[in-house]
């Protein structure tokens, strides 16, 4: 299904450009005749990755003038995920590259291709909730690059504080803000349906409510012993896109609506709530900045107050291929990539949609509400990673199936079982267990 974070930022980003200034392709792994390394490192070629990369390398340089950094342009999505694997299996990576956490890392093989950071100091800030994202067999091979994003609800805080209601904590709760909402005469719910991705996040963001429900689901679902049709907690984000269109709570035109337009619904207070990730919101305030201070954002509710929290979007990682024959500068990139210095180089250059997974990492003051509302529930420790994060068992269809039952043509259970048996073929090219 087309729900890593490389495919929804592909979504969100789009904006790319072909090339980035280099200064040459020399390889040696012995320093310049002025005593200098040069690592080359490649990204990927959306906006939020080339800016994030050349704020890091040039406070980077700055901070390590014996160390150049040249970076390289990959595409983005399956051509880029294939330039990865290939250049990883000939030999000829670059020194560091950028890449996604969790499941697309996983096929990467990195315990046969990627240096061991287990217990190395590059690691030393490093979050340990992030760990396991960029780990394999229980070693980590990576940093975490960027910030992480939240898959929830933006809502406006202005038609909040105007109807007097409350951040809900609940389903039910969410649902009495929705009547309120709706008795005022603004849409509770905003869907885009034609951006047909974006129907997906009232499933894959509920992932916090499934984890805390059913520990074991991530586990479970890859080794092929449960199911989203068979799991309550599971099937709950399937039931949620029912109800609310069910209960008439989305704007008019839903079905033929982009996600621009609803962002535009949403900042404008035309409607209240709009599932979505947070990353959304940084592109807006250059040109609305009231999408700053207006936008707010909390986790999908599940049915148990007690247990509330958000679902996140990890940060892709840096890595190093064991091929490098600069590895001690490449560690000492790393080790830069993951530090306070290195967040607050990337403040100055991209808003943050969320927070840093680096300790000691601060949001700027001026931080958009969503990151501040995200980094509420990391210090909380409400928060658990999306589930392509913890498992590789997705499908190709999930965004039509919610686009179905989202519009009322498909009922929940039906719904939940097809997406059940579209990730069947994806886990057999896998050879999981169990399938």
């Amino acid at each position: 299904m087309k729900t890593s974070h490389r495919t929804m930022g592909a979504a969100l980003t789009v904006l790319t450009i072909a090339a980035l200034t280099s200064c040459g392709s020399g390889s040696d792994a012995g320093p310049s005749a002025d005593g200098t390394v040069t690592l080359k490192f490649l990204v990927d070629n959306s906006q939020a990755t080339v800016s994030t990369a050349k704020a890091l390398t040039d406070a980077f340089m700055r901070a390590d003038p014996t160390i150049k950094i040249e970076t390289e342009i990959r595409p983005g999505g399956s051509e880029g995920d294939n330039i990865i694997k290939t250049r990883l299996s000939t030999g000829d990576m670059s020194d560091v590259f950028w890449y996604n956490s969790g499941s697309l890392l996983q096929a990467l093989n990195p315990g046969q291709t990627l240096v061991d950071l287990t217990g190395d100091p590059a690691l030393a800030n490093v979050q340990k909730d992030f760990l396991p994202v960029v780990s394999q067999d229980g070693k980590a091979y990576g940093v975490p690059a960027g910030t992480a994003m939240g898959g929830g609800i933006l809502y406006n805080r202005k038609v909040y504080d105007k109807l007097g209601l409350e951040v809900p904590k609940t389903w039910a709760d969410f649902m009495a803000n929705n009547d309120k909402i709706k008795a005022a005469g603004i849409a509770p719910v905003i869907s885009t349906f034609k951006d047909t991705w974006t129907s997906q996040l009232f499933v894959l963001g509920d992932y916090y409510n499934v984890q805390a429900a059913a520990p074991a689901f991530a586990q479970d679902y890859t080794a092929n012993k449960a199911k989203f049709a068979t799991t309550p907690a599971a099937r709950a984000g399937f039931d949620h896109l029912a109800e609310v269109h069910a209960k008439g709570l989305l704007q008019e035109g839903f079905g033929s609506a982009t996600a621009d337009q609803g962002m535009k619904l949403l900042v404008e207070g035309k409607g209240a709530h709009y599932p979505m990730l947070s990353a959304q919101v940084p592109p807006l305030v250059a040109t609305t900045p009231a999408a700053a201070t207006d936008i707010g954002f909390f986790g999908i509710p599940g049915a148990d107050a007690a247990k509330n929290g958000a679902t996140l979007w990890e940060p892709a990682g840096v890595y190093i291929p064991k091929t490098t024959e600069k590895l001690d500068a490449a560690k000492k990139f790393l080790a830069f990539v993951a530090s306070p210095a290195a967040a607050e180089a990337m403040n100055k250059a991209v808003q943050p949609a969320g927070p840093y997974r680096i300790e000691g990492a601060k949001l700027p003051d001026d931080a958009i509400q969503v990151a501040k509302d995200l980094q509420t529930y990391v210090d909380e420790g409400r928060t658990a990673p999306a589930l392509e994060f913890v498992s590789p068992v997705k499908g190709p269809s999930l965004e039509q199936i919610t686009v179905a039952v989202g519009s009322g043509l498909t009922t929940p259970e039906e719904g939940a079982a097809q997406y059940d048996k579209d990730v069947e073929k994806q886990a057999k090219q896998l050879g999981l267990a169990g399938w």
